[in-house]
């Protein structure tokens, strides 16, 4: 089968990784063969190629925005039921999690210390076909194509967990959220936070971002080291450099939330302790659970969510990480067998 693989990680993405002829994987105990339909391609995906992110396993086939069918069942490894053959299903960030230890028991595994990552620790969706545990894949509606679902695998659902993090949900009061960069997740946040009747300010350095910010209903967007002319309630950051997290925590009001939607910053800044006094907190989000896919897939189902992608075949894998690297990229690139 084709596969676009990561041999060697570093700046030059066309030495790091290419295209290459690999045998179709063999679904092991408790796994499912998935026929991929479609991948997203993620902003972590071009930190593990470039070598920001240290490798876990190599050689290795990035991808961790999957939508399949069932191809084939492992044997089964327990009382669960697995897929059938022929379901729709997606595939996320999070690939295992031990089950047992103290961040499983407590709804945490997330946070597990065994936690497996798709693409990271076994090979991801930039591929025909891929092999996953089939307690961590998630059955997925037939209305929607499979590249309008792909960019929620990932973007959709640790944006979701992101305003989690940050305090906000249906039961929090209305409020003002400034979201501090805005690529692909922003833009499925935002919706999410209108359709939970809060007021959205952005601030992005590109014009084009500012302007679909206010399509999708943004109160207010700026450039990216503008302050919001009120006072936030919370606050995501999603842009991959240190400085949004000093620039959120100075747009915060008392009490405020800044949660900082990335795997790899270039840095944490330096800041004055007055801009954190008043109970304003910073917190990191780290990877999904089971539950906050579950929960974000049936809320986007239901709202519904739209995703802004551009769909281009899995052979052009390289030039897509390239265009996402050198900021060429408007919502999600999403890549196709």
């Amino acid at each position: 089968m084709q596969a676009a693989v990561l041999r060697h990680p570093g700046p030059d993405l066309r030495s790091a990784m290419g295209a290459a002829e690999v045998s179709r994987p063999e679904p092991a105990r408790g796994e499912l063969l998935i026929d991929v339909e479609a991948c997203g391609v993620c902003r972590t995906d071009l930190q593990l190629c470039s070598g920001d992110l240290g490798a876990h396993a190599l050689p290795v086939v990035p991808g961790h925005q999957i939508v399949g069918r069932v191809a084939a069942q492992g044997e089964p490894a327990g009382d669960e039921p697995m897929a059938p053959v022929g379901t729709r299903v997606g595939v996320t960030w999070l690939a295992g999690a031990c089950g047992d230890c103290r961040f499983c028991m407590t709804g945490r595994e997330n946070l597990c210390l065994s936690a497996t990552f798709t693409g990271w620790d076994r090979d991801g969706g930039y591929a025909e076909y891929v092999c996953a545990d089939a307690a961590f894949v998630h059955p997925l509606p037939e209305r929607a194509g499979a590249t309008e679902i792909a960019p929620l695998l990932c973007a959709g659902v640790i944006g979701y967990r992101s305003l989690r993090v940050a305090g906000l949900g249906p039961g929090s009061a209305p409020g003002r959220l400034g979201l501090f960069g805005f690529g692909a997740s922003a833009s499925i946040v935002i919706q999410v936070a209108k359709h939970w009747g809060l007021e959205v300010y952005v601030c992005t350095r590109s014009p084009a971002e500012q302007s679909v910010a206010m399509e999708l209903g943004a109160v207010w967007a700026g450039g990216f080291d503008e302050t919001p002319p009120v006072a936030l309630d919370a606050a995501i950051t999603t842009a991959p450099v240190g400085r949004s997290i000093s620039n959120a925590v100075r747009a915060l009001d008392r009490g405020g939330i800044v949660a900082v939607n990335a795997i790899h910053l270039d840095e944490v800044p330096r800041m004055d302790y007055d801009d954190l006094w008043w109970e304003r907190q910073i917190r990191s989000v780290a990877n999904v659970t089971r539950r906050d896919s579950r929960e974000f897939l049936e809320l986007a189902t239901s709202i519904p969510v739209t995703t802004i992608r551009v769909e281009r075949p899995l052979a052009e894998a390289v030039d897509a990480l390239e265009d996402l690297a050198a900021g060429k990229v408007d919502g999600s690139v999403v890549l196709t067998p």
